[in-house]
């Protein structure tokens, strides 16, 4: 077994142990493997150890790897999550190639994706990133704006709104990591009593995946866990 697949099994092993202690079902907590900064040869070593969700936060790394991956092997059905923060002049290259969209935090950037979607793809599944914590530093919409929001994306065309995403700002005590999940449970069952359709809590990563999926998180994303420390930082 090679350390990816070994890690991959670790990694789902815990989720199942954080969703049976959190009485959940762990097949309700999906995990997407953030390979960014990773080359085809890592996702593709996850791939044929079952790992099918990939993670990616700078677009031109991601569409060079995606070619790269699909010319290896063409049979492989992999998904592909865009996760980093999202510039308008990369807007339609995320909209051709990507599955899912996490990091929509303006109305403008989706309306630019749903206009640049091509019409022969299915909707593209998208996420609303909320700024839980509140940082200065960080990308994401306030919880007090997000239903607007929300239903501004519902009503574009070639979007499905899925559900929201938060990177919580960093915490050791697992206590303290519960609060800003809690919150983002509750803005969620907020919007789904509103009526608007959301089937998606994107949180927790490699330090808090437990804590995220005690809350209710459907997707964590685990990098450094699967694939080790992060070869380079692209700028």
């Amino acid at each position: 077994m090679s350390a990816i697949s070994h890690n991959l099994q670790a990694v789902r092993d815990k989720i199942y142990a954080a969703a049976n202690t959190a009485a959940r079902a762990p097949e309700n907590v999906n995990l997407l493997a953030v390979s960014k900064t990773w080359g085809a040869d890592e996702v593709l070593e996850a791939a044929r150890a079952g790992q099918r969700a990939f993670g990616e936060n700078y677009e031109q790394e991601a569409v060079a790897k995606m070619a790269v991956v699909k010319a290896a092997q063409p049979e492989l059905a992999l998904e592909w999550h865009f996760i980093g923060p999202l510039q308008s002049n990369k807007t339609r290259s995320i909209a051709e190639h990507f599955d899912w969209v996490h990091s929509i935090d303006r109305e403008k950037i989706a309306r630019r994706l749903s206009d640049q979607r091509p019409a022969e793809l299915p909707s593209l599944n998208v996420c609303i990133q909320v700024n839980i914590s509140g940082e200065d530093s960080k990308s994401g919409v306030s919880p007090a704006d997000v239903p607007a929001l929300a239903r501004a994306i519902a009503a574009m065309p070639h979007l499905k709104l899925r559900g929201l995403m938060a990177i919580p700002e960093p915490e050791t005590n697992p206590e303290k990591q519960r609060i800003p999940f809690a919150q983002m449970k509750q803005l969620f069952d907020q919007l789904r009593a509103q009526g608007i359709e959301l089937d998606t809590l994107s949180m927790g990563m490699t330090d808090d995946m437990g804590a995220a999926i005690a809350a209710g998180a459907t997707i964590v994303r685990v990098g450094t866990a699967i694939f080790g420390q992060r070869q380079y930082h692209e700028k």
